[in-house]
């Protein structure tokens, strides 16, 4: 019939088991950056020398998590999420990184894990997410190996307080981040700018992995170990930007992979880093090569590689070509594709282990008009991926989560306040709390492990 429309709908069912889930972490979050007991941390530190952060603002009180962490949890319990993954604060539990522990900070987390599980919800605890303690990196930091021994008797002590309730853990998250903007660009805390200190904390970061791992399992055989890092697929901008590209994705992709997986750097990064750093053992890569239970996969955009007069490597994020591309508040380009290109390439380089998406989202900043917060944007964005991952799965890929990045809008490094990734609103003068729209998309795929 003329001027009928026919609409086709398309749907992807996940497969039974498979875990939803939103992540946070501590630093951005928390708050009570000095309460009970807690130690500095290089963020408490980096956050307090003017111009570092866009805004100003430091993460002191942030999303007043800490005092209002069973807020949170019933927002959780509303979203009908299976999971939750939330970092622990080293300085909370060892103020000094090391010797003795705050009994108060340990409280807190029982108390967490505790709200969590009364609700039908399982914790997903990552060790690490930035926020060294201050005191270790004023005696070197990642930089020195002993951190790497510190780290794994902090695992110990959190494994032995948590590991009666905690079966999913995620040592480090994002080292390459600490690495590349903490140690070389000095972006990020702790600020340094040195490629020597960039190689060596890329090691004790693979050490501390490590070490840590076989803690956690020597306290509990049955823990579920795995490590969270960035993934992004490095496309060239011409032809004859091949060979930069693929040097790029050897640093993006697989500094913190084929240690684990193969027991070596990547070989066109090998020469280098043996070079500058020659405290490696040839030991060490009994520690580092473990194969570990998951792979956890931040994702969010593309690289676009061009060769430049450098002495290193060269990338830049995709600029708009034409107005249809779109980009968000971070100046990331949307591109979903990307997602299942760079699955596909951890399946087919590493033997398809299994994968937790253990962050994925997008920043942008809507206004909140009459008590509601119309994310469309954020939506999109979050359909069109899932429907890569679906993508990824219906191939035979092993993805067993997914994890939204974030929870709440929260301090997002040095972009301080103005960033907002959350699908929940925050007021950061109130603290009220207001889930959008994406909360109520998000909380519909969770109920029905379905997307249309």
């Amino acid at each position: 019939m003329i001027g009928t429309i026919l609409r086709v709908s398309m749907s992807f069912d996940f497969p039974h088991g498979f875990v939803w889930g939103v992540s946070t972490s501590a630093y951005q979050i928390e708050g009570a950056w000095n309460v009970d007991g807690k130690g500095e941390s290089v963020w408490d530190r980096f956050t307090r020398h003017p111009g570092r952060i866009t805004d100003g603002s430091t993460g002191d009180i942030a999303c007043d998590h800490y005092h209002r962490y069973d807020e949170d949890v019933s927002l959780l319990a509303q979203l009908r999420v299976g999971a939750y993954r939330f970092s622990i604060s080293w300085p909370r539990i060892l103020p000094q990184g090391r010797g003795a522990v705050e009994p108060r900070g340990i409280a807190f987390y029982d108390r967490l894990v505790d709200a969590l599980m009364a609700r039908g919800i399982t914790p997903y605890v990552t060790l690490f997410h930035w926020d060294l303690p201050q005191a270790l990196e004023d005696a070197g930091g990642w930089r020195r190996r002993d951190t790497a021994r510190y780290f794994a008797d902090y695992a110990t002590t959190v494994a032995r307080h948590l590991g009666d309730r905690v079966r999913h853990w995620i040592t480090l998250n994002e080292p390459l981040s600490v690495v590349g903007a903490g140690y070389l660009a000095g972006a990020h805390a702790p600020g340094r700018r040195s490629l020597r200190a960039a190689a060596q904390a890329t090691h004790t970061f693979l050490l501390a992995h490590g070490l840590a791992s076989q803690a956690i399992r020597a306290i509990r055989s049955e823990a579920v170990v795995g490590i969270a890092n960035s993934f992004s697929p490095v496309y060239p901008d011409r032809r004859i930007d091949r060979r930069v590209a693929r040097r790029i994705s050897a640093v993006l992709n697989e500094l913190f992979m084929d240690p684990l997986f193969r027991g070596h750097y990547p070989a066109v990064l090998a020469p280098l880093l043996h070079t500058i750093n020659r405290s490696i053992r040839w030991s060490d890569w009994d520690i580092i090569h473990q194969q570990p239970d998951f792979v956890g996969v931040n994702h969010y955009s593309r690289f676009i590689a061009r060769r430049t007069l450098l002495p290193f490597i060269g990338f830049r994020f995709l600029r708009p070509l034409y107005e249809q591309v779109l980009f968000t508040d971070m100046d990331w380009e949307v591109y979903p594709p990307g997602f299942y290109r760079i699955l596909r390439w951890i399946r087919q380089r590493y033997g398809n282990p299994p994968i937790l998406v253990t962050e994925n989202g997008a920043a942008w900043n809507e206004p909140v008009d009459a008590g509601r917060i119309r994310d469309h944007r954020r939506i999109d964005y979050l359909r069109r991926y899932l429907r890569e991952l679906a993508r990824a799965l219906r191939e035979g890929q092993d993805i067993r989560g997914y994890f939204v990045w974030s929870l709440l809008d929260n301090f997002e490094w040095q972009y301080g306040y103005s960033r907002r990734f959350g699908i929940v609103h925050v007021d950061y003068r109130t603290g009220n709390r207001i889930p959008k729209d994406s909360y109520y998309f998000y909380k519909g795929v969770c109920t029905t492990g379905r997307i249309d």
